[in-house]
C-alpha cells in the first residue's frame, strides 16, 4: 500500500526508499550482476538481499537473466531501473556536499573520458535552474 497515493515521491520511496534498495541499484549500475556480487559489495545479510532483489524485481526495476556460464542467474537493470541513474547521481552529489567533512576522502563519479560528472541541476523550460523556491506542487484532477 502506498504511504501517500497521490504523491509520486511517496510512491517512489515505497519502492526504493529503504537503506538497501538504492545501494543494490547503484551496484547494478556499477557492474554487479550476481547475488554474491551484491552481497560482497554491500555487506547486506543474505536474507535481506534476497528480499530486496525480489522486491526490486516485483516493481520492474531488475530482472533475472541466465549468466553466460549457464550455471546461475544474473540480475540486470530494466529500463525503469536504469531510469534511477539521475537519482543516484543527485544523491551521490548531495552526499559529496553534505555527508563528508571538508577534505575527507570519498569516491568520485567520472564519465567515460575520466572527467568528473558535473553537478545535476533541475532546469526550467527556458534552461534556468529550478529550486524548491521556484516550484510548487499542484494536484491534478
Amino acid at each position: 500500500m502506498w504511504t501517500d497515493p497521490d504523491c509520486p515521491v511517496a510512491r517512489a520511496v515505497d519502492v526504493v526508499g529503504d537503506r538497501w534498495s538504492l545501494l543494490i541499484v547503484r551496484d547494478a549500475m556499477d557492474g554487479a550482476r550476481s547475488f554474491t556480487d551484491f552481497q560482497q559489495r554491500t555487506g547486506i545479510a543474505r536474507n535481506i538481499l534476497a528480499d530486496r532483489l525480489r522486491k526490486l524485481a516485483a516493481h520492474g526495476l531488475i530482472s533475472q537473466v541466465e549468466a553466460p556460464s549457464g550455471k546461475r542467474r544474473w540480475y540486470t537493470l530494466t529500463p525503469a531501473g536504469k531510469d534511477l541513474f539521475a537519482v543516484i547521481v543527485t544523491l551521490r552529489q548531495w552526499g559529496e556536499r553534505h555527508a563528508f567533512e571538508a577534505g575527507e576522502s570519498h569516491s568520485i563519479l567520472v564519465d567515460e573520458r575520466g572527467e568528473v560528472v558535473p553537478e545535476v541541476v533541475p532546469a526550467a523550460a527556458d534552461g534556468g535552474p529550478l529550486t524548491s523556491d521556484t516550484t510548487s506542487v499542484r494536484r491534478r484532477g
